[in-house]
C-alpha cells in the first residue's frame, strides 16, 4: 500500500456514521426508551443504553422511520400522553401506543449529542402535513403550529436541519408507493413548500429501496428530473445477508455497495449534465447493514403487538467484518457520500441489544461501527494497494486486502483501516508512508475470532477488539501482519 497525503479523496463528513431509530419492533418501546425500566430516566429513557449509544458518538439519527413513516399521522405523537392516539401500524403490523413522538425524541437525541434527520410521510400524506410538520419543529413561534409546540412545553424550536421526502416510495410493501413521476412530483411540492417555511434546511430526495429493484437506477434519473434543483442528497438503501453461508462471497458483497455508489453518483451527474447545473448531488446512504438473520422468526410474531422482538438480528464475527468493509467503502466515496444511516440503532438490526427489563450489551458489528466513528474523522486519502485476488460466486477479482486511510492534520494522526478477507492465511502489509515524516504507530487494534459464527450475548462478549496487533513503522514504512479474516485499525502519530 501506498498512502501520501497529496492524493485527497474529501473531508470526512462526519454524519457519514449517523444511525436510524424507526417505530419497529423494539427499537423504540424496550430499547431507547423503558419507563419502567430500573436504569430510566425521569423521562423514560434507559440511560444504560443511552451510555452506549454516546460511547459511538452518532452525529445524525434518522427517525421515525423507516417504512413506518409512510402511514404515520405526526400529529399523534405530540401533546399531552393521555390524550394521544393508540394507532394501527399498517407497516409492520404492530399496535404504536404514541408514548414516544416528536418531541421527545429530539429532546433524547440532543442529550446525546445527535442531531436529527427528520422523514416526512409522503405516502398517506403529502405537502400540507410536512410543512405543518416543520413549522411545528423550527418555527420559532406567532403561528398556529409553532406555539401548539409552545403549549406542549417545548419554548424553543428544535432546528431540525436535515429532511427526507418520503421512504422508499418505489417498494410495493411502502403504504402509499408511487411511480417515479408521481413521486416525482410530490417530492418537488413538497420540498418547495417547505423551503418555503424554513428556507435554511437540506432536503433528502428518494433513491431506490435497493439494487435489486426493477426500475433501479431509472427511478433515480426520473424523480432527480423533478427534485435535483430542490434536493441536497438521494437516499440509498441496501442489506446484505450470508444465506448460503457462502463466507467468501459475503465478505466480497461491499463490491455490490461501491459498485451502487459509483451508479447513483453517475445517475446524479447524468441528470446535472441533462440540467445544465452547477451543483453536485451528494449521496445519504441512509440506510445499510447485515440483515438476514431473523427473517424466518419474524415470521412467528402474533401482529397488533406493542414493541414486539422484530428484526432481531443477532450478528456473529463474520458480519463485523462486512460492516467494516461496509464503512471503508464509504470512506473511500467521501467525496459524495456525506451522510449514511447504520440502521438500526438498538434491538433491530442493531449493534446494541437489550432485554427488557434487563441488561444491554454490544453486538460484534458495534466495534467496527466504533473504531470508523471514533478514528475514522479527517481527510479521506486513496491508498494505492496491490493486493492479490480471489474469486468468489459472484465476484470476480476481489482483493483479499480492503482498506481506506483517514488523515487529521490538525492532530497530526493517520488512521488506516484494513480487512483481511482471506479466511485461512494472513496478509502481511506494507504501507509506504514516506509522505509522513516522523510518524510512529501508537495502537494496532484487531478484531479477529477463530470462529466465523461467534456472537456476543448478554452473558458473554465472544467478539471484542484487543489493542495487540504488531504493526511498526520503520523507515517511512509501516509493517503489519494482518492475521486471517480480520478487522484492523492502525493508529499513527507524529513523534
Amino acid at each position: 500500500m501506498i498512502v501520501d497525503k497529496s492524493f485527497k479523496i474529501a473531508e470526512v463528513d462526519p454524519r457519514i456514521y449517523g444511525s436510524f431509530v424507526e417505530h419497529l419492533g423494539r427499537a423504540v418501546y424496550g430499547g431507547i426508551y423503558e419507563s419502567s425500566h430500573p436504569a430510566s430516566d425521569s423521562n423514560g429513557f434507559r440511560k444504560d443504553v443511552k451510555q452506549l449509544i454516546q460511547e459511538l458518538n452518532v452525529p445524525i439519527i434518522r427517525y421515525p422511520g423507516g417504512n413506518f413513516v409512510s402511514g404515520y399521522n405526526w400529529e399523534d405523537g405530540v401533546g399531552p400522553l393521555n390524550d394521544r392516539p393508540k394507532r394501527l401500524d399498517l407497516a409492520w403490523r404492530t399496535v404504536e401506543p404514541n408514548e414516544v413522538g416528536t418531541n421527545e425524541f429530539t429532546r433524547w437525541a440532543r442529550e446525546i449529542g445527535s442531531d436529527v434527520m427528520m422523514a416526512v410521510n409522503l405516502g398517506t400524506r403529502g405537502v400540507d402535513a410536512a410543512r405543518n410538520l416543520l413549522e411545528y419543529c423550527n418555527h420559532p413561534g406567532g403561528s398556529y403550529w409553532s406555539d401548539l409546540r409552545k403549549r406542549h412545553g417545548y419554548e424553543l424550536p428544535h432546528g431540525i436541519k436535515t429532511w427526507c421526502l418520503g421512504n422508499e416510495m418505489d417498494g410495493p410493501w411502502q403504504i402509499g408507493q408511487k411511480t417515479p413521476q408521481e413521486y416525482g412530483r410530490l417530492a418537488y411540492e413538497t420540498a418547495k413548500a417547505m423551503r418555503l417555511v424554513d428556507p435554511s434546511i437540506e432536503l433528502v430526495s428518494c433513491g431506490s429501496s435497493s439494487t435489486g429493484m426493477p426500475s433501479f437506477p431509472e427511478w433515480e434519473a426520473i424523480t432527480l428530473d423533478h427534485t435535483y434543483e430542490v434536493a441536497d442528497f438521494v437516499s440509498l438503501h441496501q442489506y446484505y445477508g450470508n444465506r448460503d453461508n457462502d463466507t467468501a462471497n459475503f465478505l466480497a458483497r461491499s463490491m455490490d455497495m461501491e459498485h451502487f455508489i459509483r451508479t447513483v453518483s453517475a445517475t446524479c451527474d447524468y441528470v446535472k449534465a441533462k440540467k445544465r447545473s452547477k451543483k453536485t448531488m451528494y449521496l445519504s446512504f441512509d440506510e445499510w447493514n447485515v440483515w438476514y438473520h431473523s427473517n424466518e422468526a419474524d415470521t412467528k410474531i402474533d401482529p397488533w403487538t406493542v414493541g414486539p422482538p422484530q428484526l432481531e438480528d443477532v450478528y456473529n464475527f463474520e458480519d463485523a467484518l462486512l460492516v467494516g468493509s461496509m464503512l471503508i467503502t464509504m470512506l473511500r466515496h467521501a467525496d459524495r457520500v456525506k451522510m449514511a444511516c447504520l440502521a438500526q440503532l438498538v434491538n433491530v438490526i442493531a449493534p446494541i441489544m437489550t432485554e427488557n427489563g434487563g441488561r444491554a450489551w454490544k453486538q460484534t458489528i458495534f466495534y467496527p461501527y466504533l473504531h470508523a466513528s471514533r478514528y475514522g474523522r479527517g481527510v479521506s486519502l486513496l491508498p494505492i494497494v496491490d493486493s492479490p485476488k480471489y474469486d468468489a460466486q459472484d465476484y470476480t477479482d476481489v482483493p483479499y486486502l480492503d482498506s481506506a486511510v483517514v488523515y487529521r492534520e490538525d492532530v497530526e494522526e493517520i488512521t488506516i483501516f484494513a480487512v483481511n478477507r482471506h479466511l485461512e492465511e494472513a496478509l502481511e502489509l506494507e504501507c509506504d508512508i514516506r509522505g509522513f515524516e516522523n510518524y510512529r504507530v501508537v495502537e494496532h487494534i484487531v478484531l479477529e475470532n477463530e470462529e466465523l459464527k461467534a456472537v456476543n450475548t448478554a452473558d458473554e462478549e465472544k467478539v471484542k477488539p484487543h489493542s495487540g496487533g504488531g504493526a511498526e513503522c520503520r523507515d517511512g514504512f509501516v509493517h503489519a501482519r494482518l492475521s486471517k479474516a480480520s478487522w484492523n485499525v492502525i493508529r499513527l502519530k507524529k513523534a
